[in-house]
């Protein structure tokens, strides 16, 4: 099973928090690990590979413009008819992994993305242009909730 950290708002030290959190978590992916950090936020991940073996699925994923920055862990089950229907609105993927699929959906269909998904998954959506963190999860409720969504400055780990 992987794993994500992260954090938004201001810490001093920032890059080194976020290698801390992560080698809290090393046991949950072995296979790789994967940071951004910019001056707003701070997203890292442990990878355990199961779906897409090569690098493209190494976490965190950026859009086709590099505009959001996604971490993920989890299963979508109809991640092949998302990705169909994302490709037909112009949507270029890059790996075959069900994480991309969330980062188009999202740019596609926002909030709304979370009424599509069948699975199990949290996952952390950061948008730099517009300063905006969205994270969701679907693991042991029948519902999916959108926990958290931070504009600006506001601190929050996760």
């Amino acid at each position: 099973m992987c794993g994500f950290a992260g954090f938004v708002g201001e810490v001093d030290d920032r890059e080194q928090v976020l290698v801390n959190m992560m080698n809290t978590i090393v046991h949950r992916g072995p296979d790789s690990a994967g940071k951004y950090v910019d001056e707003d936020a701070a997203l890292g991940f442990r990878r355990l590979s199961i779906i897409d073996l090569s690098s493209v699925g190494d976490q965190p994923l950026y859009n086709e413009d590099r505009s959001m920055v996604l971490v993920f862990n989890g299963e979508i089950y109809n991640y092949q008819d998302l990705r169909e229907e994302l490709k037909a609105a112009g949507h270029e993927f890059v790996s075959n992994t069900d994480s991309e699929t969330l980062i188009h959906g999202y740019e596609e269909w926002g909030e709304k993305l979370v009424d599509r998904l069948r699975g199990m998954y949290a996952f952390c959506n950061w948008g730099y242009k517009e300063e905006k963190i969205v994270c969701s999860e679907r693991y042991f409720r029948n519902q999916t909730a959108i926990l958290c969504e931070y504009e600006w400055y506001i601190d929050v780990c996760f």
